[in-house]
């Protein structure tokens, strides 16, 4: 609730891009990581990202990974469905379900197809390649909170774990709206 005020802050677009980074869990010493069996180097953080104003709008948090990024880009568009009209996104969240998932719920995907057939060259064709492109500022957010706020987690329990990215995510919301 506090990332998606900070997010209200900023004037947002209808217009969404997502991407995914990792975080690294800060070392803990040998004996504790055997004892309670701390196996988990990386954190996989998914942040949905407002293209105009580069606001946070909703992270998602995982320390598997196995599955799809489509899987959670559905998820995460689902709970923000009201508030988007388009979502973009790399070729790694290449899934037809997706893309038939998010034209249900009414946000156009800018999603370019990988290419395994002639078909698929015609499909990328038809992106905009302005709007398209804007999803690199979900890279520019990644890197800017990573460089500002740290690229390490220092809590050990999950829910502390993500508390401390959304909360990374509500300061660096904060500071963009500061600045301008």
């Amino acid at each position: 609730m506090l990332l998606r005020q900070s997010a209200q802050l900023h004037d947002l677009s209808e217009h969404a891009a997502i991407d995914a980074t990792f975080y690294d869990r800060s070392p803990a010493s040998r004996h504790y990581c055997q004892r309670i069996s701390y196996r988990v180097q990386k954190l996989k953080v998914t942040k949905l990202v407002d293209k105009a104003s580069q606001a946070v709008l909703d992270v998602h948090c995982s320390t598997n990974r196995e599955g799809s990024d489509a899987d959670l880009a559905e998820q995460i568009a689902r709970r923000n469905a009201g508030d988007l009209r388009s979502l973009a996104a790399d070729k790694g969240y290449d899934k037809q379900s997706l893309r038939e998932g998010l034209r249900d719920l009414g946000i156009r995907p800018l999603i370019k197809h990988r290419i395994f057939a002639p078909y698929d060259h015609a499909h990328n064709a038809r992106i905009n390649d302005n709007s398209y492109n804007q999803r690199s500022m979900t890279e520019t957010v990644n890197s800017a909170v990573k460089r500002s706020l740290g690229f390490a987690e220092r809590a050990r329990s999950w829910f502390r774990e993500f508390r401390e990215i959304a909360l990374m995510c509500v300061v660096y919301n904060i500071k963009r709206f500061v600045k301008q």
